[in-house]
């Protein structure tokens, strides 16, 4: 039940991070980087410790008493995480929800899954998986095998990209992707994708104040059975700081290039709604971490939670995708590349799962 319960969470998270690009689309009259960091407000400053304090009680006081080292090394990998952050939305203004996230994701999937094995490798922790772990045992292999999946995954999405380059006149390729740029997105999802899987780095980071807020909160519960559902509310409030210099700082340098502060002000545009709109993604991208806590605390840290997550996150994207007509005009080539590609990367999360399930 308990492991039904955090894929169930992991979907719900997933279908928020894979929704959340869509209520920017309809933001009229702004340029990129203010509705980017109007929505960025909400995700990373002003959602994360309200959900903190209506989940766990005193959370100011467990980040106050935490090791200025861990909060450091937090907010380190937030600051990194947030130029993956700033190039996702690049990558989806060149590539599209559906192959931006498809290529960008499988990255974060893999790297988000292998990198904290090759630290622990060095910094051996407790409870930790090494990357020793993985090549030296069965389920081990398994896992690697998966990740090695998710990667060919990727190449054969940047493949489905080739091909609607080629097949698509300009005009018709930006009836649903404005701005596509095939050479552009690659680059940047490849480097967004690298740097988004930051995140998982800062959750490990944080990793204390999450069990810090555990062991009160089972001190409160004695007869728990069960970890806390919400422990790591209280890291993301350190994390996303992180994020948040990061994009700040960089879209208030395209608001005075561009000259684009007069975005906030500008009455000429649907004001009231263009905040909403901003707000409401802001609001949903942050749920998808909510959930992924929740989802984390039925199934564990590591690669399945993870990749898990980051799966979910590429087939709503897709559907996505599918619903604003992005792979219209392609052949039945192109198509049948692009669906092979996700499909590769779907299964490659079944393996890893597969594999961590003959760990336990």
């Amino acid at each position: 039940m308990q492991v039904i319960l955090g894929i169930i969470f992991h979907f719900i998270g997933g279908f928020a991070s894979g929704s959340f690009y869509v209520p920017y689309n309809k933001v009229k009259g702004w340029s990129w980087e203010s509705y980017w960091i109007v929505g960025g407000l909400f995700s990373w400053l002003i959602v994360p410790p309200i959900a903190a304090w209506l989940t766990i009680p005193h959370f100011g006081e467990i980040i106050s008493s935490t090791d200025p080292a861990v909060l450091g090394w937090t907010f380190f990998w937030g600051i990194l995480w947030g130029i993956g952050g700033l190039t996702y939305g690049l990558g989806m203004r060149y590539l599209g929800m559906s192959l931006g996230n498809s290529v960008l994701l499988g990255f974060t999937s893999a790297f988000g899954a292998l990198v904290p094995s090759i630290y622990y490798n060095f910094v051996p922790s407790p409870g930790k998986t090494t990357i020793t772990d993985l090549v030296s045992t069965d389920w081990g292999r398994i896992v690697l095998i998966g990740i090695l999946l998710c990667l060919v995954g990727i190449i054969i999405c940047g493949r489905a990209g080739v091909l609607k380059e080629k097949e698509l006149p300009e005009e018709k390729k930006k009836e649903s992707v404005k701005e596509f740029n095939l050479v552009k997105g690659l680059i940047v999802c490849t480097l967004s994708g690298i740097l988004s899987a930051c995140f998982n780095y800062g959750i490990e980071a944080g990793t204390p104040m999450a069990e810090k807020a555990n062991e009160l909160w089972k001190a409160a519960n004695p007869s728990a059975t069960t970890e806390f559902l919400y422990q790591n509310n209280v890291i993301y409030i350190v994390l996303l700081w992180g994020g948040l210099t990061t994009n700040f700082i960089w879209c208030m340098i395209l608001n005075t290039r561009n000259k684009s502060f007069g975005d906030y002000f500008n009455k000429s545009t649907p004001l009231k709604w263009n905040y909403i709109f901003s707000a409401l993604a802001g609001t949903i991208w942050f749920m998808q971490f909510f959930f992924y806590g929740m989802g984390e605390s039925r199934l564990g840290n590591g690669a399945s939670s993870w990749i898990l997550h980051m799966a979910f996150i590429i087939l709503v994207a897709n559907l996505w995708g599918i619903l604003l007509k992005e792979w219209n005009g392609t052949s039945a080539k192109t198509k049948m590349t692009i669906g092979l590609g996700i499909a590769s990367i779907l299964i490659s999360v079944i393996i890893v799962g597969y594999g961590n399930s003959l760990k336990g």
